[in-house]
């Protein structure tokens, strides 16, 4: 399941890289076997892994098991990790331009200039880790001998739906993870070649194995099946192919999942703090004072 073999210029073939599923920290083909064909950089085809209905389930259990472990970290460490996603997305620059060329249909300068804006945004939510509780947070004033705090914690599970570009993907992946959440990413289509090496680059990047899982397939195919997922507790439409939209969030709304969308993003613009917040709970406690 790879690109189509070329020669490398010296008399050998190049070894074709392989498009595969990322869930729980490995690379895994789609349970049925099913692949789609892309074109990448230089026009060749590339098979791409095609996700089924029991990959999403396997991806939810994944982050399910590794919620805990994600969100008892440090925002600070957090934020490092999300730091080093950057690093290895600069790091592999050159591969993300030839991808985001290839796929978007953009100029070469165009596609280096996304590139280092996905890393710079990548570096800004990293940054925003260890803020989240001084924005969200407050001391309450109340009547009687108590405290009363209010504590941001994160939503869960989070499921995204990647726009088909490397900048609008980092938009919607980096505040879940930002906020101390785990996500299913399901990319399209279009953008699935950027989405697939963008796994590799979390693989290197000190994630806890499970807590980022990134599928490729096709949207009308698998976005019911996120949108009633029990064990998915927030979703964000704003990748989601617009005819689809109002069919997921009547399905969320069975499992009274927490939604964020927005119609048409204009992903080149100032990022802002609101996708974090939106999936973000706050806790509100009481405590006797003296106690």
């Amino acid at each position: 399941m790879g690109s189509k073999p070329t020669s490398s210029g010296n008399g050998r073939l190049s070894v074709a890289k392989t498009r595969k599923l990322y869930i729980d920290g490995a690379f895994v083909r789609s349970e049925s076997g099913r692949s789609f064909v892309e074109t990448g950089p230089g026009g060749v085809a590339v098979n791409v892994a095609w996700a089924s209905r029991k990959d999403v389930r396997d991806a939810v259990s994944a982050a399910r098991r590794r919620l805990p472990a994600w969100s008892a970290l440090t925002a600070y460490n957090r934020g490092q990790i999300l730091y080093r996603l950057a690093e290895m997305i600069e790091s592999r620059s050159g591969e993300f331009a030839e991808l985001v060329l290839a796929q978007e249909g953009c100029g070469e300068a165009a596609a280096r200039a996304e590139v280092e804006a996905a890393v710079d945004r990548w570096v800004w939510y990293a940054g925003w880790t260890d803020k989240i509780g001084h924005l969200a947070a407050s001391v309450n004033p109340v009547a009687g001998p108590y405290f009363n705090f209010s504590l941001p914690e994160p939503t869960g599970v989070v499921a995204v739906f990647a726009p088909a570009s490397l900048l609008g993907i980092t938009s919607v992946l980096a505040p879940v993870m930002a906020a101390g959440n785990v996500a299913v990413m399901v990319a399209g289509e279009r953008g699935s070649l950027v989405a697939a090496s963008l796994a590799e680059a979390v693989a290197t990047s000190d994630f806890p194995a499970g807590s980022v899982n990134i599928l490729t397939g096709r949207q009308p195919e698998l976005a019911g099946t996120v949108s009633t997922h029990r064990g998915i507790d927030g979703l964000d439409l704003s990748g989601l192919l617009p005819e689809l939209r109002a069919e997921a969030e009547s399905g969320a709304a069975g499992s009274v999942k927490r939604v964020f969308s927005e119609g048409a993003p204009d992903w080149t613009g100032l990022p802002g703090v609101s996708r974090v917040l939106s999936f973000v709970e706050v806790k509100t406690v009481w405590h006797p004072i003296g106690i």
